[in-house]
């Protein structure tokens, strides 16, 4: 055994959609923001403290595709990776880190029904906002056909 190890594993909440790159050789990344709690009763006053620590994910090629389609800000999700540190410098030539988790395998945990709720109410509010006069207006279905359509697709 070589006597080291670079493991994280972490399930928290995404805090924004997946952001691509994409490379002209065909490959990608995928970066977002993953949210973890810690919590803990304070025994002098008995107040819960809650604390976020926040982690950037990137995730890489096909994986960094699927996670584009189907993870969504909010979402519950697993990642298992390891940590990797870069080095850069800023606009005035100072050395800045930057830690990272390259993850190497994900799973959702948010359900899809919860998912695609949370889709359709982003979407309702996004088109709320482009067109205003329709937010004065209830918009009914023509029909009693209408609202009893199901996903089925035969």
């Amino acid at each position: 055994m070589s006597g080291t190890l670079n493991k994280v594993m972490l399930i928290g909440h995404t805090g924004d959609e997946v952001k691509m790159h994409y490379f002209e050789g065909g490959g990608c990344v995928g970066r977002f923001p993953l949210a973890t709690n810690d919590s803990y009763l304070n025994k002098t006053t008995g107040e819960r403290i809650t604390s976020t620590e926040w982690h950037n994910i990137i995730v890489r090629n096909k994986g960094a595709e699927i996670c584009e389609k189907y993870l969504h800000k909010g979402d519950k999700v697993y990642i298992e990776g390891r940590l990797k540190t870069r080095k850069w410098q800023d606009e005035q030539g100072k050395d800045r880190y930057s830690t990272e988790i390259q993850c190497i395998d994900f799973t959702f945990l948010t359900p899809k029904t919860e998912s695609q709720q949370a889709e359709m109410l982003a979407q309702q509010k996004q088109e709320s906002a482009q067109n205003p006069a329709t937010n004065s207006q209830s918009i009914a279905p023509s029909s009693p056909q209408e609202t009893e359509k199901d996903d089925l697709p035969f």
